[in-house]
């Protein structure tokens, strides 16, 4: 799971008092020889080497000195965008965060212990050095790359406003055969675009809050109160009446409907591409191997797939970028791919897949290790990407 929204949501009202933080650490000292800003994460420090940076392309080397694990992020202005992230940095490990960034007003945050709002300053970027814009050729290939990602987004948030109504009308109805059935196939819509759905820090958590994720006093909606209702536990559950379903199925679609008139005007970078395929290999990772995302439903592996869909559709429109200088990463990612899609076609059922819960220890470790191999050339697009 990413941080964010779940973390970061109602954050305008906090994001301001959250700068001044003493605990992140405003260094005179500037970024290393090739320009990456050092970042070095403790239990209670976010320390970087330095608080501003050329526009442009802008590199973070986050190092973990502290005991848990932690996360890094950069955000905008108002605290609440996810520009770029990097998660599940162990302690005692480094990892690179690469984003495209403007001149103008950003936030920082290191999250250690992944758990609240997180370690927050105020970070700026200056104009672009003379000298530093792409060719026009590589800019044609950008701007078309960014253009197919940005029809893609917009595709698969109409099917998923459509979806949602569809499944919120069988919901309130009591319809429980339909609403289970169209339950995993509408989310996979949310799942191929989550990077952009947790990029809106106030809807995420109302839309997609994990019950194991809220915080106290949190009023809990969504997809995933329906999904409790749904597939109720056998005992120690009061299921919703009939009032309740339909306010909820009502929030649903509203929401929703907030969402996809957001992605209508979207703009998109290279980078942000690029570091959202990262992103849904590490949600992945973090939430679908684990079985933890359909706590009650087992549908995971729906969810599994639209988020490697999701993470080849990005890295495909990035595709033209690697021709000649990244021939070795895209013959990577195009191997590594392939075997993942491989594995998760072994459980393929008709139009859907296997429940969760029927796959073995060994064939959940199998999968995991898929994601890892394909994870590790992922990393690497967005550098490859930005030249």
């Amino acid at each position: 799971m990413m941080l964010t929204p779940r973390a970061l949501g109602g954050a305008a009202a906090v994001a301001a008092a959250a700068l001044l933080l003493a605990g992140c650490t405003d260094n005179s000292a500037t970024a290393t020889a090739d320009g990456a800003v050092q970042v070095s994460s403790t239990a209670d420090a976010c320390t970087l080497s330095t608080t501003t940076a050329p526009g442009g392309t802008v590199k973070f080397q986050v190092r973990n000195e502290g005991t848990e694990v932690t996360e890094f992020y950069l955000l905008a202005g108002d605290g609440l965008r996810i520009l770029g992230e990097v998660e599940n940095i162990g302690p005692g490990l480094s990892r690179d965060l690469v984003v495209m960034a403007p001149e103008g007003r950003y936030v920082t945050a290191c999250k250690p212990g992944m758990s609240g709002d997180g370690i927050r300053a105020a970070f700026t970027v200056t104009a672009a050095p003379a000298g530093q814009d792409v060719s026009a050729d590589r800019a044609a290939l950008q701007r078309t790359a960014v253009k197919q990602y940005a029809a893609y987004v917009k595709e698969q948030s109409e099917q998923l406003l459509a979806g949602t109504r569809q499944f919120a009308q069988a919901f309130a109805a009591g319809d429980e055969a339909r609403a289970k059935a169209l339950y995993a196939p509408v989310r996979m819509h949310w799942e191929r675009i989550e990077p952009v759905a947790e990029s809106f820090g106030d809807l995420d958590p109302i839309l997609d809050a994990r019950e194991a994720d809220l915080a106290e006093g949190q009023q809990w909606t969504g997809w995933h109160r329906a999904e409790k209702d749904l597939w109720r536990p056998a005992s120690g559950y009061t299921p919703l009446t009939g009032a309740e379903r339909r306010k909820l199925a009502e929030k649903l679609v509203a929401d929703t409907q907030e969402l996809h008139g957001r992605t209508q005007d979207l703009e998109f970078t290279p980078d942000k591409l690029a570091n959202g395929a990262k992103e849904l290999l590490d949600e992945v990772a973090t939430g679908k191997v684990t079985g933890e995302e359909e706590a009650f439903s087992h549908t995971d592996l729906w969810d599994f797939q639209a988020n490697v869909d999701g993470a080849r559709i990005a890295y495909e429109d990035l595709k033209p970028l690697l021709a000649g200088s990244g021939d070795e990463l895209d013959a990577s990612l195009e191997k590594n791919f392939a075997a993942l899609q491989k594995l998760l076609d072994q459980y393929r059922k008709g139009e859907g897949f296997a429940y969760y819960n029927e796959l073995t220890g060994a064939q959940v470790k199998e999968l995991g290790a898929a994601v890892d191999a394909l994870s590790e050339p992922l990393s690497k697009l967005t550098a490859a990407v930005v030249k």
